[in-house]
């Protein structure tokens, strides 16, 4: 195959005009003719050629792409998007337009069911010593306080882990406040598990209510609501979540030595089954159509903010990079299916109703990768592929270096979502993402569209852009099955 020489200059003038540049077009022509066979040193390997048109790509994806227009519609014209709510219903109906308006091969939803949680109201305040009105928010699934709301002193523990040391009856009567405070985000999973599992050990000891210290970095007086979970067997209690500074104004009180009593007022309904979908769309490969990349995020979002970082950057990361494609009619060897998961939030349900309704397809996935760290940029590119796939990781790391993606090892886990296909053998691509600003939004009021800053959203979007081209175009299959399951 005879190729124009491309430059940057060229690729630079041509997107200035908005014209569909010559060259970029054997990126569709390598993936719908035979591809002449590569010299033994580089047999399961791109060619020279396809590592040409990787770059090519790499280039054009982030000049390119439409990511952040495209969650300004999201949040502009849906917004908040809580599980089960109204809202839930438009932004799937919004979700089935959006992909369709991509002119993907196929636009479907998928149903998936959960119960309906919601808040009405809630309030906090410190009663003595020092009369304070507190910024507070319910844990998603938490129940209702009594009308009259809840009055009774706090008992400070540092974390779960202390919680679960204290004796039986430690809290009888007492609202429990657990003063876990995250630092950085890496502690998130360790710092979340107070909130999650918190309310059913400090009822075993006796308490009548719950409140943490926010899961954020921040120190916005805005609190951070999150899911909690009831234990089978455990008393229920109210939970709920204070701001940074309400939790510090906590501590520096209990200092003084004197009990400190609050006023928990929660009002929060519960419903029987809803019906979301989780919204499929697919661009079809010309060699291996059934097999498949899989990326995409999670729909839903907590109802204080938008849902810009939390998770409308990852849907639109995603989508942005398959936009990149099939505008250009660029068809790699295999397809790539774009999923925006269901009630993501609550449970991870989406992605364990995909996981059901697929779960006999998983050796058709070539990879999946879920965004779901806010909008970036991607900083490390990670694996989980069988040994022989190496080479052609360590290929994709070498186009996306530039962007300043590092190399990561075979370690990869390609995001909450998608967690359990990996469990189920399916090969895994980790896009880590800077996050040391978002969990000062996470989960809270602030989580808006002003906080996206382009630059960091369209470096992701062209990073993904690559890695789905390159995962879907490999020579190799990655390795998804039993035996991966196995490794």
């Amino acid at each position: 195959m005879t190729r124009t020489p491309f430059t940057r200059r060229r690729l630079l003038q041509s997107l200035s005009a908005g014209l569909a540049l010559g060259p970029l077009a054997s990126l569709s022509a390598l993936a719908q003719k035979p591809v002449p066979p590569a010299p033994p040193s580089l047999r399961g390997l791109f060619t020279a050629d396809e590592m040409h048109s990787a770059h090519q790509l790499r280039e054009l994806a982030l000049r390119d792409n439409r990511s952040y227009e495209m969650l300004e519609r999201l949040t502009t014209e849906v917004g908040a998007r809580l599980a089960g709510s109204e809202a839930d219903l438009r932004a799937v109906n919004w979700a089935v337009d959006f992909m369709q308006s991509l002119k993907l091969d196929k636009v479907w939803k998928e149903p998936v069911q959960y119960p309906v949680w919601e808040r009405i109201s809630e309030s906090a305040s410190v009663i003595s010593p020092f009369p304070h009105k507190l910024q507070i928010t319910a844990l998603g699934h938490s129940i209702s306080t009594p009308e009259q709301g809840i009055q009774a002193d706090i008992l400070r523990v540092a974390d779960l882990a202390a919680l679960k040391a204290l004796p039986a009856g430690a809290a009888q009567g007492k609202i429990v406040f657990i003063d876990h405070k995250l630092r950085k985000s890496s502690e998130y999973g360790d710092v979340a598990s107070g909130r999650s599992r918190g309310a059913s050990e400090a009822a075993r000891k006796g308490a009548v209510a719950l409140i943490i210290r926010s899961v954020g970095t921040d120190s916005h007086r805005l609190p951070h609501t999150g899911v909690m979970h009831y234990d089978d067997g455990a008393p229920q209690i109210p939970a709920a979540a204070m701001s940074n500074p309400d939790a510090d104004l906590l501590n520096r009180m209990l200092q003084r030595g004197q009990p400190v009593r609050l006023d928990l007022r929660l009002q929060t309904r519960s419903a029987p089954d809803f019906t979301s979908y989780n919204v499929i769309g697919e661009w079809r490969g010309t060699e291996l159509p059934d097999e498949y990349v899989l990326i995409g995020g999670h729909l839903d979002s907590w109802d204080p903010g938008t849902g810009a970082l939390d998770d409308g950057a990852g849907c639109m990361i995603t989508a942005g990079a398959l936009d990149c494609l099939v505008r250009r009619g660029i068809r790699p060897r295999r397809s790539i299916r774009l999923v925006f998961y269901a009630n993501e939030e609550q449970g991870l349900l989406g992605g364990k109703a995909y996981h059901a309704a697929h779960q006999q397809e998983i050796s058709r996935i070539q990879a999946a990768s879920e965004a779901d760290s806010g909008q970036g940029p991607v900083k490390r590119l990670r694996s989980y592929v069988r040994p022989e796939a190496l080479g052609i990781v360590r290929q994709m790391q070498e186009v996306l270096a530039p962007l300043g993606v590092a190399a990561g090892g075979n370690d990869g886990h390609p995001g909450p979502d998608m967690g359990v296909l990996r469990d189920a053998g399916a090969a895994s691509f980790s896009l880590d993402m800077q996050a040391d600003d978002y969990f000062d939004y996470h989960h809270t009021a602030d989580d808006t569209f002003d906080k996206v800053e382009p630059a960091r959203i369209r470096q992701s979007c062209a990073v993904y852009a690559v890695f789905a081209w390159m995962a879907a175009q490999s020579p190799l299959h990655f390795g998804s099955g039993p035996a991966l399951k196995k490794s």
